[in-house]
């Protein structure tokens, strides 16, 4: 019998867990995988487009129907494993198992702590409810050593959990190309990309900080921030009250981004807290060196100092620093070989090739 399995998730994501499943999934055989959303969105969008067997769970008012919804397709497809991405599609799992009987590997690309900061008490309750999920899970995937450690702490199973460091396809041609004129940028101008959706973890109050500093060392300077989220208005205010609001672009969701790590000439990552961020691989591979703060997996990434900058998290003094330095090192004509030893350093460990390989062991194991 032809094994299958089910990739569960919400639908909604639109940031680096809809690449890692996206890129995950388009490394597998399509027969024997398919992509279950819950709502409709950019990631069955993406998945659609390189031909991956796409299914919607249509939105019901309740969540026992959409339960039954999901039962149903399982028996009539044969679906032995589900393999769920993010709380919502955790929750949802586990709530099945009580119905259906299959093997069940949840893939956590956060800290559940994270997920839902700034949700006050109804976050706490969401977090519990996602924790009491994941303790059933037969398989726990962690993107980061640091991630699995944490989550032994809280009290996940050592035995069940397996960490497999993210990949990307770093043979990837990309095509789009942006201009600086496109956004009021002077041909001479220096620029720094973040790339993050706009949620308190990220910490992008903290890059703009950083970002003054540097505006008033020295002018020439814009940062690029790709992504949207519940912080907009209160980073934009700020950009006011820091007086850099001319040199601030907020760009909101984009489809071009890989043509903006071209374009740049540092990425910038600032987070309180990351799992595995794909937005370091892809700078990599674009060869564009990045300045980020040292949580989960960054020093993996950016191993030394001749491959980037790691810096303090919280520190707007160091962050500005290596910003500081990454502009005179274009100055100097020394960033584009630091670029060339990114990509060679991040190519050679961190392929979607190695990473596809570890997970269908996974399957395998069940």
């Amino acid at each position: 019998m032809r094994r299958r399995i089910l990739h569960l998730n919400a639908g909604n994501e639109t940031g680096g867990g809809m690449h890692h499943i996206v890129s995950l999934l388009n490394e597998f055989s399509r027969e024997e995988f398919v992509l279950g959303v819950l709502e409709k969105g950019e990631l069955e969008k993406r998945a659609k487009a390189l031909h991956i067997n796409t299914v919607h769970f249509s939105k019901k008012r309740f969540p026992l129907a959409s339960l039954r919804q999901i039962k149903k397709y399982m028996q009539q497809e044969n679906i032995h494993i589900i393999h769920s991405h993010g709380p919502r599609a955790n929750v949802f799992a586990n709530a099945l198992r009580r119905r259906a009987n299959f093997r069940w590997i949840v893939t956590m690309h956060s800290n559940p702590q994270h997920d839902f900061s700034g949700k006050g008490i109804r976050g706490k309750l969401l977090e519990q409810l996602h924790m009491h999920a994941l303790r059933r899970a037969d398989r726990i995937i962690l993107v980061s050593e640091d991630l699995r450690k944490k989550m032994a702490l809280r009290g996940l199973d050592k035995n069940r959990m397996i960490t497999a460091r993210n990949g990307i396809d770093f043979k990837e041609k990309i095509t789009m190309q942006v201009q600086k004129e496109d956004f009021g940028i002077g041909e001479n101008d220096f620029i720094f990309l973040m790339v993050a959706r706009l949620v308190p973890v990220k910490d992008h109050a903290l890059a703009l900080r950083a970002f003054a500093k540097v505006c008033k060392l020295r002018g020439g300077c814009h940062l690029l921030l790709a992504g949207d989220g519940q912080e907009k208005d209160r980073l934009q205010r700020l950009t006011e009250q820091l007086g850099i609001a001319s040199f601030v672009h907020f760009l909101g969701e984009r489809e071009d981004v890989h043509a903006l790590y071209k374009l740049a000439n540092i990425t910038l990552l600032t987070s309180k807290s990351e799992g595995f961020p794909l937005v370091l691989l892809e700078s990599a591979r674009a060869k564009t060196p990045a300045i980020a703060t040292n949580v989960g997996v960054i020093a993996e990434i950016i191993p030394d100092a001749a491959h980037g900058w790691v810096v303090t998290a919280g520190d707007a003094a160091s962050i500005c620093e290596a910003m500081q330095e990454a502009i005179i090192f274009e100055e100097q004509g020394r960033l584009q070989s630091m670029g060339e030893k990114f990509y060679q350093h991040a190519s050679h460990h961190f392929s979607v090739e190695k990473f596809a390989n570890k997970i269908y062991n996974v399957y395998n194991t069940m």
